[in-house]
């Protein structure tokens, strides 16, 4: 397939379809890609790495069971679509593996491109609605957006955890960048960050996460 290529420009949709359910369609369809995107972090129940929709699933899952340990009220519903929402942009800028100093160099300037190109297949107020949710997410300055942040940073270390290190093995990832990472979860929930430390200072006593480089 071509870059510039959509999905359905193999398999058009029939005639007669209206223009803004195809348009719907059209997304739907690019939005396919996304279950293509590899990330780093490994599966807990199979030997394998996640792909980008299972994880945002996963990440879905998790704001609904674990809401009640947001540190301010949050609106569920919300902060489901941010999280649903937040990874799309990947379907064409690719997952950026955060303990890869390469992969992050250029990695805001490939995502606002990508939402550029994947949200304005949808009709106007629709692109507008789900641009606002990825610009929300991303800024990060409502209590639904720090709490899906906050989510997104622990679903990884838990698959770490139950791997026995998973990405925590990767060159970049010593102790003191997986703290940071663990910040963004105290950020959202003492109680979470609490557990996302636990968690961490274990990993170090165990020998998955070395203490510097090297």
């Amino acid at each position: 397939m071509e870059d510039d290529a959509l999905i359905l420009d193999l398999q058009p949709l029939p005639d007669g379809i209206d223009e803004r359910l195809a348009a719907q369609l059209t997304f739907i369809a690019e939005a396919d890609r996304l279950k293509t995107v590899l990330r780093a972090s490994p599966l807990a129940a199979a030997d394998r790495r996640e792909n980008d929709a299972e994880h945002s699933w996963h990440l879905a899952l998790m704001v609904v069971l674990l809401a009640e340990y947001a540190d301010a009220p949050i609106d569920v519903g919300h902060a489901v679509k941010l999280v649903v929402v937040h990874d799309l942009v990947e379907v064409y800028a690719g997952d950026s593996p955060v303990y890869d100093p390469q992969a992050v160099l250029d990695q805001q300037a490939r995502e606002e491109a990508a939402a550029d190109r994947l949200f304005s297949l949808l009709p106007a107020d629709q692109a507008r609605e789900i641009r606002e949710l990825w610009d929300e997410f991303e800024a990060g300055a409502t209590p639904e957006a720090r709490f899906g942040k906050g989510i997104d940073r622990l679903q990884p270390m838990l698959l770490n955890w139950l791997a026995g290190g998973g990405t925590w093995s990767m060159p970049g990832a010593t102790e003191a960048r997986v703290r940071a990472r663990e910040a963004g979860v105290v950020a959202a929930s003492a109680a979470l960050g609490d557990a996302a430390g636990l968690m961490v200072d274990e990993g170090v006593r165990r020998g998955w996460i070395r203490t510097s480089e090297g």
